[in-house]
Formats: C-alpha cells, structure tokens, sequence
C-alpha cells in the first residue's frame, strides 16, 4: 500500500484522496505509516524518530485539546506541552478555523488557518495535528501533502486520518508521553 500511496501522489494534478490508491485506516492498536498498516508502538517510535530528526517540528493543536474544558482535554494539552518540550517543537494553534459569515477577511481569517501556507512559511519539515476537527485534519493534510513537502502526523481521538503519512488513532495522553518519551530518548543517542 506505501508504494500505491506514493505512486498516486507523483502523478497527479490534484492531490488524490489516500482510500483512491488503497490506503484504509487501521484496527484499534495499530497505526498507519505511509498507507502501510503497523502496530501502534512502530508508528509511535517513527514519529518519534521523524520528529527528532526534522529541522523544524511544529504541532498544531486544534479546538478540542485548546478548547474543550474536560478533564481529559486538560490532561491531554499538559502531555502536548510535554511532547513540544521533548522534540524542541513550536506550536501553532488552530484556534478556531471556521469560516465568519457572511464577511470574511482572508488576511484575518485564511491566512492563520491556511495548512500550507503556515508551513511553507515557517518552513515546518514535520507537522503533527492534534485535536483537530476529523472534516478539517482531512482536507488540511490532503493540501499539505499535496502542496509542500512537510511530513504530516495526525493524533487522532477516533479512527485516525488516512491522509496524514503517519497516524495514530484512539489517542490517549499517555500515547503523547510515549512519543515524547521515544523523542527524548532518541535526541540523547
């Protein structure tokens, strides 16, 4: 499934969706990497290893780690924070990025929200969504894989994303502090 997941990608116009070249999202307890179905420590330990050697590794938190005032959304915005100080990552935060009618002011309300234009300008090599809205992560990560080179990691509460190159799904706090853990051990060796 990686090499259909690339091949797809090489050769054409528009970014195509990830199910059209055969990727499907993985079971509970498994990740996916490049369109391949892994176990979940495999994927935690590349994303480890891909956010420990980027140049600039960037999380985007999105409203639900940012905005949601649970017990668990706190816990889970703590070990964020925890994983940003493990890999030296900036964030950006994906405050809200619905769109105001009926007047919207693209330099107020696209710019700031814009995947790929955050990334080309930041110069980011590896993004990692976390929190995100499921209908934004996916067309936000189809344009960033489709537009710029960056690596893209979704965390995700659910299913996972299969647009992203790495996903992780049924996140936990706990998962982030195994890769904040894998990241740290790895930027020591």
């Amino acid at each position: 499934m990686a090499n259909r997941f690339l091949e797809i990608e090489d050769r054409a116009f528009l970014t195509p969706s990830a199910p059209m070249g055969g990727v499907v999202l993985p079971d509970s307890g498994h990740g996916l990497v490049m369109g391949r179905i892994v176990a979940e420590e495999s994927a935690i330990e590349e994303a480890a290893r891909k956010i420990a050697g980027a140049k600039n590794p960037t999380i985007f938190p999105g409203p639900l780690v940012l905005w949601k005032s649970t017990p668990e959304s706190v816990r889970m915005a703590e070990a964020v924070l925890r994983l940003s100080q493990a890999g030296s990552m900036k964030i950006i935060p994906m405050a809200d990025y619905r769109p105001k009618y009926p007047k919207i002011d693209p330099e107020e309300e696209i710019n700031p929200s814009h995947p790929n234009l955050t990334i080309w300008h930041n110069k980011i090599d590896v993004c990692l969504f976390v929190g995100v809205h499921c209908h934004y992560s996916n067309i936000a990560l189809k344009i960033i894989r489709g537009g710029t080179s960056c690596y893209t990691i979704a965390l995700c509460s659910y299913a996972g994303d299969d647009e992203a190159h790495l996903t992780i799904r049924d996140l936990t706090p706990g998962t982030v502090d195994q890769i904040a853990a894998a990241v740290a051990r790895m930027r020591k060796g």
